[in-house]
């Protein structure tokens, strides 16, 4: 079965970034864990017993929504925009 192609970081980096020189803002920090969250997903579900890797996923779940609330709270436009380019929200 061929891998679902993801982005790669470079280009969620030149995607998401604020300015030339950027790569660790809020924003490209949370479109890389979104990348890598989603990674994990198709992972487990195939690999429903591999409880490392479900911890993992839930510590990045949980430090992505942390960089969203600081996000929400500085910069709401920013934070409005990011929210549904990624499709976080349903």
């Amino acid at each position: 079965m061929p891998k679902p192609s993801t982005p790669k970081r470079a280009d969620l980096v030149r995607k998401y970034r604020i300015h030339k020189e950027d790569t660790g803002s809020s924003e490209v920090q949370v479109a890389l864990l979104t990348n890598r969250i989603n990674e994990l997903v198709g992972h487990l579900r195939s690999h429903a017993k591999d409880s490392d890797s479900r911890r993992g996923l839930l510590m990045m779940v949980g430090k992505r929504r942390r960089l969203l609330n600081y996000l929400k709270k500085e910069k709401l436009e920013r934070y409005e925009k990011l929210v549904k380019d990624l499709g976080l929200r349903k």
